[in-house]
C-alpha cells in the first residue's frame, strides 16, 4: 500500500478544513451566500486556464445576472395572484351588486370602480416589467416583399441624398460628395443630365412644386438653383425580378466592376452655371428645401443658423438662430407654410411663416443625441430620426409627447416618409434600411448588399 507523503496529507487536511469552513458558513448564512459559496468550492476542484480570480469575478456577475431574473419572475409570480384575486373579488362584487338595493349598489359600484383602476395598474405594471424581456422577441404582424429594381450606377463618391421630381417629366436626383448632383431616369437607370456648378460636396437635392428647377446645398457654403431640361429615353422591356423577398438573412453578392453592362455617365450632358447662389452661411450648407409656392426656400447650415430666401432677388429674408449647436437637416410642410430644423443639440425646431407678422418658433427636446432629420408628412404628423437610436412620431395638433416611438439598435440617418402609402424608409448606420407603418410597425428591410 503505498504511503502517502506529507505535503499531500497536508494539503488533504486543508481541503478538508476549507470544505468544513464552507459547510459552516452555509449553515449561518443566507441562501445566496450558500451558491457562492458552493460554486467557489466547484471550480477549485475544476481545471481551467483561467485564474482563479477571473473566474470568480466571472461567476459573480453571472450570480448577479442570474439573482435579477429570479427577482424580475417571483414579481411576475406575485403579481400575477394579485390579479387573479382582484379579478375574483370584481366578479364577486358584480354579483352582489345585482341583489342589492339601490344605496348598496352605489357603494360597490364605486368600490368595484376603485377596484378596477387598481387591477388595470397592476396589469399596467406587469406589461412594463415583461415587456424589458420580451421586446426583442416581438413578431412582426405584417411583412411587405421587396427586391432590388434597379441601380443607378455613375457616382464616384457617396450619395448623401436623393429626391424625385413633382412634376412631370418624373425623373430621380442625386446628391453625391463627389461634387456633382445627377437626373436619371427612373425606369431605365440612365444619367439624363449632371450638375456640376458646386465645389464642395452637394449634400442635398430637392425639386421645384411646378417648375423644371433643382435647389442643391453644398459644402461650399452656398445653396444653387438651376434649371434642366431633360428627355426620357424609350422604355425598354422590365426583365423578370420575381426573386429572393426581403428577408433578414437575404444578402445580395456584390457585383464585378469589370462587367460593363452599366452604362455609364460620361455621355450625360451637364449643367454647370446655376440660376441663382444664395450666399450668406458661415459653413457647410447641409440641407435645402422648397416652401410650398416655390417663391421661398430654406437652408439649414453647420454655422447653427437656418435662412430663409427669396428665389427671385436671392435675397435673404430671415435667418433662424436658436439651436446651439450644427444644423443636421430643414423640412418644409407640403401644404403650410411651416419649416422643422433638425440638430446636433438633441432638438428638433418647428418655424411658423403662415402668419407674415409673427414667426413663432416651437423647440423640441424629445431625443437624447443628435436629431440626424425631422420631416412632415402628408397629414399633421412630424417624424423625427436619431443618434440615439430611436424614431418618433409627433401629432402637431398635440407635440407634448410622441403618437408613436420606433426603437432600433443603430443609430438613424436622414429618413424618408412615403406620400401615398405612409410608410417610413430609415437608413441605418449599420447598412440596412427598414421600413415601418406610422404606427411603429415594421414592415419589412431592404435587401442588403455587400458592396462597401
Amino acid at each position: 500500500m503505498p504511503v502517502e507523503s506529507g505535503s499531500s496529507a497536508a494539503a488533504r487536511q486543508a481541503k478538508q478544513k476549507r470544505k468544513s469552513h464552507s459547510l459552516s458558513i452555509r449553515r449561518t448564512n443566507s441562501t445566496e451566500q450558500d451558491r457562492s459559496g458552493l460554486q467557489r468550492d466547484l471550480l477549485e476542484g475544476q481545471e481551467s486556464k483561467l485564474p482563479l480570480s477571473l473566474r470568480t469575478n466571472l461567476l459573480d456577475l453571472f450570480s448577479q445576472i442570474e439573482r435579477e431574473f429570479e427577482n424580475l419572475y417571483l414579481e411576475n409570480i406575485e403579481l400575477r395572484r394579485e390579479i387573479e384575486s382582484l379579478n375574483d373579488r370584481l366578479a364577486a362584487d358584480g354579483q352582489a351588486v345585482e341583489g342589492a338595493d339601490l344605496a348598496k349598489g352605489a357603494l360597490k359600484t364605486k368600490a368595484s370602480h376603485s377596484t378596477s383602476q387598481l387591477s388595470q395598474k397592476l396589469k399596467t405594471t406587469y406589461k412594463a416589467s415583461t415587456s424589458k424581456i420580451v421586446s426583442s422577441f416581438k413578431a412582426t404582424t405584417s411583412r411587405a416583399v421587396c427586391q432590388l429594381v434597379k441601380e443607378y450606377v455613375g457616382h464616384r463618391d457617396g450619395i448623401w441624398d436623393l429626391s424625385a421630381t413633382r412634376t412631370q417629366p418624373v425623373v430621380l436626383g442625386t446628391a453625391s460628395a463627389d461634387h456633382t448632383a445627377m437626373l436619371w431616369s427612373i425606369e431605365t437607370g440612365k444619367c439624363l443630365l449632371k450638375y456640376l456648378g458646386h465645389q464642395g460636396s452637394v449634400n442635398s437635392i430637392k425639386f421645384h412644386p411646378t417648375e423644371q428647377m433643382a435647389l442643391t446645398a453644398s459644402g461650399d457654403q452656398t445653396a444653387h438653383i438651376w434649371r434642366y431640361m431633360v428627355q426620357l429615353p424609350a422604355p425598354q422591356p422590365v426583365a423578370d425580378t420575381t426573386q429572393t423577398p426581403c428577408e433578414d438573412d437575404v444578402d445580395f453578392s456584390d457585383k464585378d466592376d469589370a462587367d460593363g453592362e452599366v452604362e455609364g455617365p460620361n455621355d450625360c450632358p451637364s449643367v454647370r452655371v446655376p440660376t441663382t447662389t444664395l450666399r450668406s452661411h458661415q459653413g457647410v450648407v447641409i440641407a435645402a428645401d422648397w416652401l410650398v409656392g416655390g417663391k421661398q426656400v430654406v437652408t439649414a447650415s453647420w454655422d447653427r443658423a437656418a435662412n430663409l430666401y427669396d428665389v427671385e432677388t436671392s435675397e435673404l429674408v430671415h435667418s433662424l438662430t436658436g439651436h446651439d449647436q450644427e444644423l443636421t437637416h430643414c423640412c418644409t410642410h407640403p401644404n403650410q407654410r411651416l419649416v422643422v430644423t433638425s440638430s446636433r443639440d438633441t432638438t428638433f425646431r418647428l418655424w411658423d411663416f403662415r402668419d407674415p407678422s409673427i414667426h413663432s418658433v416651437n423647440v423640441f427636446q424629445g431625443h437624447t443625441d443628435t436629431v440626424t432629420s425631422a420631416v412632415f408628412t402628408v397629414g399633421d404628423n412630424v417624424v423625427s430620426g436619431s443618434d440615439d437610436r430611436t424614431v418618433k412620431v409627433w401629432d402637431l395638433k398635440n407635440m407634448r409627447s410622441p403618437i408613436a416611438t420606433i426603437r432600433t439598435d443603430s443609430a438613424v440617418n436622414r429618413i424618408s416618409v412615403s406620400v401615398n402609402q405612409k410608410i417610413i424608409a430609415l437608413p441605418h448606420d449599420n447598412r440596412q434600411v427598414r421600413l415601418f407603418d406610422m404606427s411603429g410597425v415594421r414592415l419589412a428591410r431592404l435587401p442588403r448588399s455587400n458592396r462597401q
